[in-house]
């Protein structure tokens, strides 16, 4: 499986796991809110917000227009810390793990 197939499935369980978490929204924040310099946009959104909004679309747009993606990834560790208070947070946790992992190039973890 080539990178960019594992980073879009990944993108794709995020997705489908959110939603059953309801996480998932269908309005986004302000502008004001999407703009922060904060890394993760830790002061103006919340981390999975962040995923929805910022990193996703981000993701989605170098997919589509075949830019390189990154190289390595380490989004998991904050989402553990993010995420930690609910314990059916765990598989989107590990399904971020699972992203963090693809970008990286290990496409067989």
């Amino acid at each position: 499986m080539s990178k960019a197939q594992a980073v879009t499935l990944s993108i794709e369980a995020i997705r489908k796991e959110m939603v059953r978490l309801s996480l998932w929204e269908a309005s986004p924040p302000s502008q004001e809110a999407l703009s922060s310099q904060q890394p993760f946009c830790i002061d103006t959104l919340e981390f999975t917000q962040w995923l929805q909004w910022i990193l996703i679309p981000r993701l989605e747009a170098l997919l589509k227009t075949k830019i390189p993606l990154p190289d390595s990834s380490a989004i998991h560790p904050y989402a553990e810390e993010a995420l930690k208070s609910r314990t059916e947070n765990a598989q989107l946790i590990a399904q971020i793990q699972q992203l963090d992992r693809a970008l990286s190039g290990d496409t067989n973890g």
